[in-house]
């Protein structure tokens, strides 16, 4: 970006100019008279030059002196030579006024010493002096020196370098063997235009929550792992964000996945382990953390990103022709407002995307815009200047639909990236920051509103540096805060580009970390089936919010550069869904004999989930109508309703037109008649009665009914003998009486009819019975089926 000073830069006065000549010569002439001993010096391969000596500076306060401060300079030299330096001491350079950021990025860049270019010594006074140093040793020093010592001229940016000088046995006299620079921000009284600086804290996180509730009614989460009680816990990132931001004057943008996360914690969780799941232990440190962020941004910005910060460009460029992809965009941006309100009790900003390092490119705009967003923040190094303007514009730029590209600065924005673990490196970063803010600002006299827009996800050390530096422009005399809205809503500059870069454009660093095709294909794939499973559930809510929330988190930025990952936890998610959608299901059935011509088959469903599913038909299909028909013909259907950890048997009526085999298939529908679960079959024996045998049963019956009515027509005869008998007895006794009324004694021996030798069959002296053997005819027609002797 071209900028004024490199165009326009002050001229330094000839009083300074000579001055600078002077040191350079002063500091030249150590050289000369070693380069003159040259021949008497120790072999080559001793330690010399610059490099010799490490030195570090690990603070420098204040980062932006005023008049009247003193500067204090500390940190470490450390000898990385073979042999001893002697004679050592450190001292503090005032190098030259840098007018433009260019000047300070080439400053910033130098290693050796160069004469001149590194300044003077401040003051014979105010150095730390060593007597030796020892190879591999490192001392601490610290100098402090009155800032109206050093000689500052013009409001502006001033390099700093601390030296150390010294010799060896190889060279001995005294030279440059180390040095440092860095650089000196003089603004000591306010500026008559203060640059607008508006400072985004971000607050994202990887993803943390697994798509798994829990098979209970409170739902309980599970947790990939325990990382983010680490993050939020005292000393973790998170938890230094926090505090540190809450001192700032800062907009804060917010992952409300982080939140509902958080928020999670503060009740019964569980976590992922390789023997299963445990208790989660940290709800004392969510709640506090919560807590404090509540009070954090109760009279703050807040901009929410959309649910679990989508890769809009991966979407963009990978996504977009994947049905549905989108949809999950807009559901994404639907729950941010939701889970800030409900979690921090404030109202969000939705109206900002956010894409990679603000990087774009017109199909990022365009996803980026599309579920609502009318606010795009890229990055000067993406949106670059091309008009020849000789200063930083405001950041403000309307792109065309109605849609603002508000483009954060480069070099403010990428100033903590890196290890700044050491002091020394978050130092010097600290006053690279500063520097380069006053550079801008004392571009143009026109006053502007930056943006800063820094990584997505500082470290621990990243986010103290940040917040130093941070403190530091907010005291300054040239900066003022303002939050991001208001930047967003500031006059564009009319010379400012407002052409967004061609896809061709988008760097391939980052493209190389994108989320594939096949990604979003599997979501979309997840997606079916989840739409699948939904509508058979009596409460949708318990699946459909955590499994979108949990798709979104497939689509999350922070998966860049962590393909495997994001491709286990894509898996996780599918796998997890199958395991419940299967919890609803048939069970199997063996071989079923079938006696008759009609039965009843029973098939049972079983639910296995929490709650009722509702909304399903079972139908049993047979695939031998001609042999088994399943009601009327050759399948038949029935609604099912189970409820929450029960079974339930749904009855069909069959009718068998044949013996054998014949197989039917169960299978679940949704009421849209799409399959639900798989299919069950078993097969069905048919054992019925041929006509053999059933006229063998009816013979048998036949027999039996004719053997009934022999014994009916046998006891109506023994009857009738009997009455017949009583007859003849009655008349015998009749003619007994009439004959012993003429003849009362009869001759002992005189033969009669009834002395025949006919007897009884047990008494061969028994008398014949008077009666004959056969009743007399009768001359009425015989009985069916009675026998009449003739």
């Amino acid at each position: 970006m071209a900028e004024a000073a490199d165009f326009q830069g002050m001229s330094p006065s000839p009083a300074r100019r000579w001055l600078r000549r002077t040191g350079a010569l002063l500091a030249g002439a150590p050289l000369l008279a070693g380069l003159l001993q040259l021949p008497a010096a120790a072999p080559a391969e001793a330690a010399s030059g610059s490099s010799t000596v490490d030195v570090s500076l690990d603070t420098l306060t204040p980062s932006a002196p005023t008049d009247g401060d003193t500067l204090t300079v500390s940190g470490t030299v450390t000898n990385n030579g073979k042999q001893a330096v002697t004679d050592a001491q450190v001292d503090l350079r005032m190098g030259p006024e840098l007018s433009t950021r260019s000047a300070i990025d080439t400053v910033a860049q130098r290693t050796d010493f160069q004469p001149g270019l590194d300044g003077t010594v401040v003051g014979g006074k105010y150095v730390e002096k060593f007597t030796k140093l020892a190879p591999g040793v490192a001392q601490n020093f610290s100098i402090s020196v009155p800032v109206d010592e050093l000689d500052l001229g013009a409001d502006g940016v001033y390099q700093l370098g601390v030296s150390l000088t010294g010799e060896t046995s190889a060279q001995q006299w005294q030279q440059v063997l180390g040095i440092q620079r860095t650089f000196l921000p003089w603004q000591p009284e306010g500026a008559d235009t203060k640059t607008k600086t508006t400072v985004l804290w971000p607050l994202v996180s990887t993803v943390h929550m697994t798509a798994e509730t829990g098979s209970n009614e409170q739902q309980t989460p599970v947790f990939l792992d325990d990382d983010l009680a680490k993050e939020i816990a005292p000393g973790g990132r998170l938890e230094q964000m926090l505090s540190l931001g809450k001192e700032l004057d800062v907009t804060w943008v917010i992952d409300p996945d982080l939140l509902a996360s958080v928020d999670a914690m503060t009740r019964t969780y569980r976590v992922e382990s390789s023997s299963g799941t445990v208790a989660g232990t940290h709800q004392r440190v969510a709640m506090q953390w919560l807590a404090e962020l509540q009070e954090a941004v109760a009279d703050k910005e807040v901009v929410a990103l959309p649910f679990s910060d989508p890769d809009l460009a991966s979407l963009a460029h990978n996504g977009t022709t994947v049905t549905g992809s989108l949809s999950h965009l807009k559901e994404a941006t639907d729950a941010a407002t939701t889970t800030v309100k409900t979690v921090l009790h404030v109202t969000p900003s939705t109206d900002f995307a956010w894409p990679v390092e603000g990087a774009v490119d017109p199909s990022i705009v365009k996803v980026a815009t599309s579920a609502g967003a009318d606010k795009v923040i890229a990055r000067s190094d993406s949106l670059q200047e091309t008009g020849g303007l000789t200063y930083t514009p405001s950041a403000a730029r309307p792109i065309g639909g109605g849609t603002t590209a508000v483009v954060a600065d480069a070099r403010l924005s990428t100033a903590f990236e890196g290890d700044l673990t050491k002091a020394s490196t978050a130092t010097l970063a600290v006053q690279k920051f500063l520097a380069s803010s006053l550079a801008l600002n004392v571009q143009t006299d026109k006053q502007r509103s930056i943006v800063v827009a820094p990584q997505r996800m500082a470290t621990a050390s990243q986010a103290r540096a940040m917040a130093e530096a941070v403190a530091a422009l907010q005291d300054g005399n040239w900066s003022q805060a303002q939050d991001l809205t208001a930047a967003a809503a500031a006059k564009p500059d009319p010379s400012a580009t407002t052409k967004v870069p061609p896809t061709s454009a988008y760097p391939s660093s980052l493209r190389k970390r994108e989320l594939p095709k096949a990604a979003f294909e599997e979501i979309a794939t997840t997606q079916g089936e989840l739409d699948k499973f939904k509508v058979i559930l009596s409460d949708q809510s318990r699946v459909v919010t955590p499994f979108g929330r949990a798709m979104n988190r497939e689509m999350s930025t922070s998966w860049r550069g962590r393909a495997a990952e994001a491709q286990r936890y894509r898996t996780s998610v599918k796998v997890y869904l199958e395991s419940l959608a299967d919890q609803v299901k048939l069970i199997d059935k063996s071989e079923t004999k079938l006696s008759g011509r009609s039965a009843t088959i029973p098939v049972t469903v079983q639910n296995n989930l929490v709650q009722g599913v509702e909304h399903l038909v079972l139908r049993l299909t047979s695939t031998s109508p001609t042999r088994l028909k399943i009601g009327d013909g050759d399948y038949q259907e029935q609604r099912v309703e189970v409820s929450g950890g029960h079974s339930q048997s749904v009855k069909f009526t069959t009718s068998a037109q044949a013996n054998g085999r014949a197989t039917v298939t169960a299978q679940l529908y949704t009421e849209d008649g799409q399959a639900y679960g798989d299919p069950v079959q078993f097969d069905v024996r048919v054992t019925e009665f041929t006509a053999t045998v059933m006229l063998v049963i009816g013979g048998g019956f036949l027999l039996l009914v004719l053997a009934g009515f022999r014994m009916y027509t046998q006891r109506k005869r023994a009857a009738a003998r009997e009455a017949a008998e009583a007859d003849l007895d009655e008349a015998g006794q009749a003619d007994e009486a009439a004959d012993g009324s003429e003849n009362l004694e009869a001759p002992e021996d005189r033969p009669t009819e009834e002395s025949g030798t006919r007897r009884g069959a047990d008494d061969p002296q028994q008398a014949s019975d008077p009666a004959p053997d056969t009743a007399a005819e009768s001359a009425d027609p015989s009985g069916t089926g009675e026998r009449v002797d003739r």
